[in-house]
This record gives C-alpha cells, sequence and structure tokens, in this order.
C-alpha cells in the first residue's frame, strides 16, 4: 500500500503498536501486512516459517468489526509448528503428521484470538523438538537472522529468527529444557518461560507424550520484557482459566510486576558443569555489577550437584523408558546427523548399556552417566525418581529461602553455536534444563555482545571434563564477535510476574 510508511510500523513498540491499534490512528490492514511483508523477507533469509495461515485475512476482517477489543487487538502472532491451528498441521518435523489438520485451535491460540490477536504464521521446528537446533526434513534448516551460519535455537527456533529478524512482533512457543531459552538468547530477544501450568497446554503438541519428570510450558517470545508482559496479561485472562480449568485461575499481578522496592538477588556464573563461555561468565558479573550500583542486593548462590540432576532427573526422567518410545517416533525418518549414536543407545540391550557404562567410567565419565541413565526403568523406580525430584525441588527452595532471596541471575548458554552443533553438544542444556526439572519460571534478556577480548580468551576454554564435548562446544563457541548474549532471570515457581519484573530491571540498566 504506497501509503503505508511500513518501516515505522515495524520500528513501534508491541505497547505503542497495540495502543494505537486500539485507537484506530493505525488501521489493521497497515500493521498486518507490514509484518506479513517482513516475514516473508525474514523467512527467505532464514527459512523460518512452515506455513502462512490464510485465514488470518478473514480474521483480519471480522477483527474490524469487533465491539470488544482485547489487549492484543489487531496484533499479528507468529504460533510454532507444535502448537495447534484449527486446520493446520502440528507437524513436529516429522513427516508422517502431515496431512492430518488440527480439528481445532489450542487453547492459547483460542485466547489469542479472543484478546484480537491474529496469529499469521506458524514457525519451524527441530524433528521431535528434542533439540536446540532448528531442522527437518520437512522444511530443512532454519538458520540465525544475526548470523546464518549459526543456529537460531530451539526448539522454538523458527520462532527466534521469526522474531529477531522483525518479521513478527510477538510469538508464542514452548519449552522443555530450554526450548523458548535458546531462541531468545541466540538471536538476541527477551522470552520467558513460565511455571508448567500458569498457560494452557491443550493442544500443545509434546516431543516426549506424558513424561512428568520434567516440565514443559508455553510461553511468549519478543523484543522486549514489556511486549512479555503484556502478552501474559492478555493470555491469563478469564477465557483461559474457563477453557482450561486445569490452569490456576490466577490473573495478572500488577502490583508485583510494577513495584520497584530493591531486590535480594542469589547469582552464580558457572553450574561446574557445562564451563561458561568468557561472554557468558562476563554478562553475569557485568549485570551483577550494574544491579548492585542501582540498590540491589546480591548475594552469591552455591550450586551442587548439577551433573546428577542432568543425568538422573533429566535424561533418565524424560527417557524412563529406555528411549523406546521416542525412537519408535523416528521409524522411517532418520536424519543422519548427530542424533545417531542416542538411537543406538536407546536400541541397545540393557547388559550392554551396563557394560558400556562401566567402560567408558574412567576416560568418559559423562558419557558413561548419559548410557547409565539411558536404561528402561520399573514402575517403581520412576515413581521413587518422581519422589526424588519432589524433594530436591524442596531442598532448593529451602536454600532459596534461608538466603531470603526474590529471584535469581543465571548465566545462559551463548552466543549462538554454529549449525549442527547442537545434536553433538546435548550436555550443553545444564543451564537452562535445570529449571525445568525445579518447573520454575525463567526468563531470558540479551545483555552484552561477544567482543574481541572475549574471543582471546575463548582460546585458554579448556572445560570441567576435558572430554570431547568440553572440545567440541570450545569450537561451537568461535568465531562470535558482535554476537549477543544473555543471561537468564529466575523465580520461585507462580511468580512469573516477579521474574517480569527482574527481568524488566536487568533490561533497562
Amino acid at each position: 500500500h504506497p501509503s503505508v510508511n511500513v518501516v515505522s510500523v515495524l520500528s513501534l513498540p508491541l505497547p505503542e503498536l497495540s495502543r494505537k491499534l486500539r485507537d484506530g490512528s493505525l488501521p489493521l490492514d497497515h500493521a498486518f501486512y507490514a509484518y506479513v511483508g517482513k516475514a516473508l523477507q525474514i523467512a527467505t533469509e532464514t527459512n523460518c516459517i512452515t506455513e502462512f495461515l490464510q485465514e488470518s485475512e478473514t480474521q483480519l476482517r471480522r477483527a474490524k468489526l469487533m465491539e470488544k477489543q482485547g489487549l492484543l487487538y489487531g496484533v499479528p502472532v507468529s504460533i510454532k509448528d507444535s502448537i495447534d491451528c484449527q486446520g493446520h498441521d502440528s507437524t513436529l518435523g516429522f513427516i508422517k503428521n502431515l496431512n492430518k489438520p488440527a480439528a481445532e485451535d489450542s487453547v492459547v491460540v483460542q485466547v489469542l484470538k479472543r484478546q484480537g490477536a491474529i496469529p499469521f504464521v506458524k514457525t519451524n521446528v527441530p524433528q521431535s523438538l528434542i533439540s536446540y537446533d532448528c531442522k527437518n526434513l520437512i522444511f530443512g534448516q532454519t538458520r540465525n537472522p544475526l548470523l546464518y551460519t549459526r543456529t537460531p535455537g530451539g526448539s522454538s527456533g523458527g520462532e527466534g529468527a521469526l522474531v529477531g529478524g522483525g518479521g513478527s512482533i510477538l510469538g508464542i512457543g514452548t519449552d522443555v529444557g530450554g526450548s523458548l531459552r535458546f531462541p531468545a538468547a541466540f538471536c538476541g530477544i527477551c522470552a520467558i518461560k513460565p511455571t508448567g501450568r500458569r498457560l494452557s497446554k491443550r493442544g500443545v503438541m509434546s516431543g516426549v507424550v506424558g513424561q512428568k519428570a520434567v516440565a514443559a510450558a508455553v510461553g511468549p517470545l519478543a523484543k522486549d520484557v514489556e511486549s512479555l508482559a503484556l502478552c501474559l496479561r492478555a493470555l491469563l485472562s478469564e477465557d483461559m482459566f474457563s477453557l482450561d480449568s486445569t490452569v490456576p485461575p490466577l490473573p495478572f499481578n500488577e502490583e508485583v510486576y510494577s513495584s520497584t522496592k530493591p531486590l535480594r538477588i542469589g547469582y552464580y556464573e558457572t553450574d561446574f558443569f557445562t564451563m561458561p563461555s568468557p561472554a557468558m561468565r562476563r554478562a553475569v558479573r557485568e549485570t551483577k555489577q550494574l544491579l548492585e550500583e542501582a540498590g540491589h542486593t546480591l548475594v552469591p548462590f552455591e550450586l551442587t550437584n548439577v551433573d546428577y540432576v542432568i543425568f538422573n532427573y533429566c535424561v533418565r526422567g524424560m527417557f524412563a523408558d529406555g528411549g523406546s518410545s521416542f525412537v519408535r517416533k523416528f521409524k522411517g525418518e532418520m536424519e543422519r546427523g548427530g542424533t545417531g549414536l542416542f538411537f543406538w543407545l536407546a536400541k541397545a540391550p540393557q547388559w550392554l548399556k551396563t557394560l558400556l557404562s562401566w567402560i567408558s567410567k574412567p576416560f568418559v565419565p559423562r558419557f558413561s552417566s548419559i548410557i547409565r541413565s539411558m536404561k528402561e526403568n520399573t514402575v517403581d523406580e520412576v515413581w521413587s525418581l518422581h519422589h526424588e525430584i519432589e524433594d530436591f525441588c524442596h531442598q532448593f527452595i529451602a536454600q532459596w529461602k534461608k538466603l531470603n532471596l526474590d529471584v535469581m541471575l543465571c548465566p545462559m548458554l551463548g552466543p549462538a553455536l554454529g549449525i549442527g552443533y547442537p545434536a553433538k553438544l546435548s550436555v550443553a542444556v545444564s543451564y537452562t534444563m535445570l529449571y525445568n526439572a525445579l518447573d520454575f519460571p525463567a526468563g531470558v534478556v540479551p545483555v552484552t555482545l561477544v567482543t574481541d577480548e572475549d574471543e582471546e580468551q575463548l582460546k585458554g576454554y579448556k572445560g570441567y571434563y576435558q572430554d570431547w564435548w568440553d572440545r567440541t562446544l570450545a569450537k561451537a563457541f568461535r568465531g562470535s564477535v558482535g554476537m549477543p548474549v544473555a543471561v537468564q532471570c529466575v523465580a520461585l515457581p507462580w511468580q512469573e510476574e516477579l521474574c517480569l519484573r527482574f527481568m524488566k530491571e536487568v533490561e533497562t540498566l
């Protein structure tokens, strides 16, 4: 449309865009087609979109006639492939899921529409979602909009690339080990993974169905924290609670979000499992210093036994059946690549796993632990595992309360790894997955860019185990000058508003 200044529309932050759409100073068509055009450009560059939702144009016409204007009135929103949109496939990157359109919208999409939002595209994911890269046999590889040789992260990778590239102002994804936080951190944007049950998961497909050890969550990605807050305000509405009665009826707590009282913030620079890159360490240090200068209190937090959590709770919890149901999904759709070893392991008989684990323990302790945690568990063992995770959560909270903390500042893996590396570096999810096992809300805010000095220091990167994984990770970090690095902001369960308030603080500083 010749009269539309696309650049000025695309430069509006979400709160301002939604205000202008609601008061009528910006026509809905102008905003919608500005984003459709930009999304098309970013999709051409990064291959992040799987489908254009044709009915969004009908919805646009309907929106103009709406009596009640919701909080997201007229806002175009992108949706991750695994979240059901009526009449469209949720493939999870599997060919066998093609041409099986969803019978109805997921609850999240229904609520978005009732709030006036217009879901307009679906975005790419890695096959099965259990990966933080973004590639599958149907749609191929999605690239990072900031540097095409890098992964956008995953599994909400298409969302990360599209929002990071400016082709969507608000995206909805999911997270079971960092799947919202990796794409946000790698693409230089913000995201929040809420407590698992805070937003409805009805109509949201998962990579490992029915497992209860590691909590999955649905959450938003956007350029800034205020946009995430606006999205949660809209989603935590009466509609959400009436459409899914398993979601606790907790509306958005404005008072907590807008509070200005100084915080007591725990922090750590490393989890002693995945050695942070120099830029990750610096990101935490600089953020800590700025927070202290702004009048907050920072308290060191001692993390212990992260290796135990990763192997015994996360890997064993996700694949409590020895990985057999997961492997079944890939029947006839094997992607040759880094996952080969994992599949071989999942299929190996128990005696062989035990033997391998024992032989490899002195040389590659982490590999040995992974083999050990890939065993098939009895029901009794699964129950006691769930009990153990509960205990761990209460201990972690007790340590938190003892220090009288409000929130926690943590490292976030970064900068973005090269394409293909995540498949070889599953162990590097330790910083994010911890908070899925605990089921705490965790958000990501970009705070700095990789410098030449970081790059120089990386030459001395050894890792804590000095094994193949550590050497590979050092390679994966290389050549990243100018790429964004984020920190994680964490709060206790159900305290999304406090988490966002802390993220806002970090972003502002």
